[in-house]
C-alpha cells in the first residue's frame, strides 16, 4: 500500500537518512518536523509517524498520536527505566514499534544472543560492549540496554546485576555480574559487541554498522508493517518474524 508518514526529528542524522530512504521504498513523507514544532496539524494528513526526535518529545508525541488514532514507528532511545515504563502503556493505546535499533542484522543479534545466553550457564561471564560516534548523548545505547535486558531475561536477574564499567580494586568478577561498555569516538555508526567468556574458550557475537541506512530502511519496514497491525507495543523482532 502507498504510504505518507510524518517524520518527526527530521533534522537530526536519522530523520536525514529516513527522508532519503523513504522513496527508494515508495514511501511519501507528507510532513517533517522537529523539536518544539506543533504536531497537530501535520498528523492529521498522514498515514503513520515515524519518530527520531528527542526523549523530552516521547510523552507528547504518543498522546497526539493516541489521540489521533495514528501508529508510531519509535527510534528515540535515553528513557530513564521508571519513564519508559509509564511510555510503554501510552503506546500501547495505539499500534507501536518501539525499537532501540531497526537494522536487520542488529535484530538477529538479540535473537542470537538469546539463544546463547539461554544455552551458555553461569560458568560464561557475559560482557557488553558498544561504541558510537561523538556527538552520541545517551549511554549505553538503546541496542546495548535490549541486550542486556536479553541476558538478564535469560539468566533471571534484575538490573542491580549491571557492572557499568569498572575502576579502582573491584575484587573477583561474580558469577551473576553483567558487564556494561560503552565506548564514544569519531564517526562511529554504531558497534555492538556481546561476549560470553567462559572457561577455556569465549564466544563473541559482533554487529558493526556502517551506514545509517540501515536503519532508515528498518524504520520504515516497521511503518509498513505497524498500520496493519492492532493496537500494542511492537519490536523489530515482531516486523521480521524472529519474535
Amino acid at each position: 500500500m502507498a504510504l505518507t508518514i510524518l517524520l518527526n526529528g527530521a533534522e537530526g542524522r536519522m530523520g536525514h537518512a529516513v527522508a532519503l530512504a523513504a522513496p527508494q521504498m515508495g514511501i511519501t513523507i507528507g510532513a517533517r518536523t522537529d523539536q518544539g514544532d506543533d504536531l497537530r496539524e501535520p498528523m492529521k494528513s498522514v498515514d503513520a509517524v515515524i519518530d527520531f526526535s528527542s526523549r523530552e518529545a516521547t510523552r507528547a508525541l504518543l498522546e497526539l498520536a493516541a489521540a489521533s488514532g495514528k501508529p508510531v514507528v519509535l527510534g528515540t532511545t535515553g528513557h530513564a527505566p521508571e519513564e519508559r515504563v509509564e511510555l510503554l502503556r501510552l503506546a500501547a493505546r495505539i499500534p507501536c514499534v518501539w525499537a532501540g535499533n531497526f537494522s536487520v542484522g542488529v535484530n538477529l543479534l538479540f535473537a542470537l544472543a538469546r539463544k546463547a545466553a539461554r544455552t551458555l550457564g553461569e560458568d560464561y561471564d557475559a560482557e557488553v560492549v558498544e561504541m558510537h560516534h561523538r556527538m552520541k548523548r545517551d549511554a549505553p545505547s538503546g541496542t546495548a540496554l535490549r541486550l542486556l535486558e536479553i541476558i538478564l531475561e535469560e539468566r533471571k536477574l534484575d538490573r542491580t546485576a549491571l557492572r557499568h564499567g569498572r575502576e579502582g580494586i573491584t575484587g573477583e568478577r561474580g558469577c551473576q555480574e553483567v558487564g556494561v561498555h560503552s565506548l564514544r569516538g569519531g564517526d562511529v555508526v554504531g558497534d555492538h559487541t556481546v561476549i560470553f567468556a567462559g572457561p577455556g574458550e569465549r564466544l563473541e557475537l559482533t554487529h558493526k554498522a556502517a551506514d545509517r541506512a540501515i536503519f532508515a530502511r528498518g524504520a520504515l519496514r516497521a511503518a509498513q508493517w505497524v498500520v496493519t497491525r492492532g493496537p500494542g507495543v511492537y519490536d523489530m523482532q515482531d516486523v521480521l518474524g524472529l519474535a
